[in-house]
Order: C-alpha cells, then sequence, then structure tokens
C-alpha cells in the first residue's frame, strides 16, 4: 500500500451516514451560534473604534464623517497625525502592508498621543489596548495639539527702522 492509496482504503472502509433532520437543524444552529460568537466582538469593536475617530476628528478640526469612510478615513487620520498623505501606500500594497502594518500601528500610535500632548505611556496605551485608549483621547480632555494655526504664530518682527538722515554738509 503506497500514501496515493490511504485516501481509496479510508473511503472504502468508512461508512456514509445521512443525518436527520433534526441534526441537520442542530449542525446548521451550531454555525450560525459560532458565526455571531465570531461577529458581535468584531461589531462592538467596529462602533468603539468609529465613535472614537469621529470624536478625536473632531477635536483635530477635521470633518467627522470621515471617520466612517473607508480609505479616506485613513488619509484623515495621517493628516491628524502630520504625516504624508503618500503613506497610504504601506496600507494598501498587498504584502508589503503584512510587514509595514504593525510598524505603521505603532508609528500611529505615538503620532497620535504626540498631537494630542500625551505621554510615551499613553502611546504604549493606545498601541497595546487600542480601543480603551482610543475612548480616553476622544471623551477625555486632551486638547488637539497639532500644526500651529497662522494666528497661533508669532509676529514676524518689525522691519529695521530707516537709518537717520546724514547730517546736513556744513559748507551748504
Amino acid at each position: 500500500m503506497t500514501i496515493t492509496d490511504i485516501p481509496i482504503f479510508l473511503a472504502q472502509t468508512m461508512e456514509y451516514q445521512e443525518l436527520s433532520d433534526a441534526e441537520t437543524a442542530g449542525l446548521i444552529g451550531a454555525i450560525v451560534a459560532a458565526l455571531l460568537a465570531l461577529m458581535v466582538p468584531l461589531l462592538i469593536l467596529s462602533a468603539i473604534y468609529i465613535i472614537s475617530m469621529w470624536k478625536i476628528f473632531s477635536k483635530a478640526g477635521q470633518p467627522e464623517w470621515a471617520a466612517i469612510v473607508p480609505f479616506y478615513n485613513i488619509i484623515v487620520q495621517l493628516n491628524v497625525q502630520g504625516r504624508p498623505t503618500w503613506w497610504i501606500v504601506w496600507y494598501l500594497v498587498p504584502f508589503v502592508n503584512y510587514v509595514s502594518g504593525p510598524v505603521m500601528f505603532i508609528i500611529t500610535g505615538l503620532d497620535l498621543a504626540k498631537r494630542f500632548g500625551k505621554s510615551g505611556g499613553f502611546a504604549a496605551g493606545l498601541i497595546l489596548l487600542n480601543p480603551i485608549f482610543l475612548l480616553i483621547l476622544a471623551f477625555g480632555g486632551a486638547q488637539y495639539q497639532g500644526a500651529p494655526t497662522a494666528s497661533a504664530l508669532p509676529a514676524p518682527p518689525a522691519p529695521p527702522a530707516d537709518p537717520p538722515a546724514a547730517p546736513p554738509a556744513e559748507g551748504a
């Protein structure tokens, strides 16, 4: 007997058993319950992310509705963090995003904490317990300290005064 004969041998020795209607219904119910057990936590985490990003975008002066628009929310998040928009490429290129994804997650946690004036410990919380710390950032007292606006910049120095006029010539 070779390794290629094993599936044939197993198929000949196993008996085929048809399920009754009650057993089929039970199996379908178990599959649906397993899918719900997986989907409910994902929906809760998605809702937490959308709600917290909505509030964070609002604090940063960005459009709140961007939190629910795929891909555009990444662009707005990069703008809030002070990163160039082309960085979205790191999220979209297949296979590259598997390597850059965890790195980008750490960088975005650090940048988000810095832009809201939080410490490195808070950044570690954003990285390790993201949903909880996003809610703290969104609904806490943190204020966005991103790029300064034109009114917040110091006034330019006054131009130098005209040099004093030369004294009149004596012979004139």
